[in-house]
């Protein structure tokens, strides 16, 4: 086996040591001179030195919770605490919207006169609290806003219950069923105001 030619059986020379060139010296020289005090003094006091680090990691902390819970509380402290009032259309649009429906109802057209109801009343939520509705509300999402009143959301609920079963369930409405839209409309917005002083 020593005889063949492909099999090295000698010790590998090492590789030669890196040589650091002398300008590199001098920069680790004056490093050395110029932090050694430093850290003399770090490594002495090093306790101080923790207590220090720790302490303005507590401020650190403080400050952060301050700046992004600050004005969160300002906010809450700013909102108003009287109720909003309980809304509901003026007198002269609910009864212009009734006679409009009722218009359509007594050609017999009860889907349509339903959905003007829905359309309507969506509009004059929407004039009076933009904030309550986005482009995507769904009827049914409009009649769950816990801000409209109680009657309010009763009367939408059932408007857009018989103009879904109408539009989706392709059920024609009938004079019963525009009777009961229209009652539950008038009931929320005339009956409410004729209630208040």
């Amino acid at each position: 086996m020593h005889e063949a030619g492909d099999i090295q059986f000698a010790p590998v020379p090492p590789d030669p040591v890196p040589v650091t060139p002398e300008w590199l010296k001098a920069i680790g020289r004056f490093l050395d001179w110029l932090l050694s005090p430093f850290g003399s003094l770090l490594g002495a006091s090093w306790g101080w030195v923790e207590l220090a680090l720790l302490f303005g990691a507590g401020i650190g902390t403080v400050w952060i919770a301050w700046a992004l819970l600050w004005p969160l509380w300002q906010q809450r402290k700013a909102r108003p605490r009287t109720a909003t009032p309980e809304w509901s259309p003026a007198r002269e649009e609910a009864l212009a919207l009734l006679e409009d429906a009722d218009r359509l109802a007594a050609e017999g057209r009860f889907d349509e006169a339903a959905h003007l109801l829905l359309q309507r009343s969506i509009g004059q939520i929407a004039q009076a609290r933009p904030d309550w509705l986005s482009p995507s509300s769904t009827a049914r999402e409009i009649g769950a806003i816990t801000a409209l009143p109680q009657s309010a959301r009763h009367a939408f609920a059932e408007i857009a219950g018989l103009v879904e079963r109408a539009r989706y369930a392709l059920r024609r409405l009938d004079a019963g069923d525009w009777s009961a839209a229209r009652a539950a409309y008038a009931q929320f917005a005339l009956e409410r105001l004729e209630a208040v002083p």
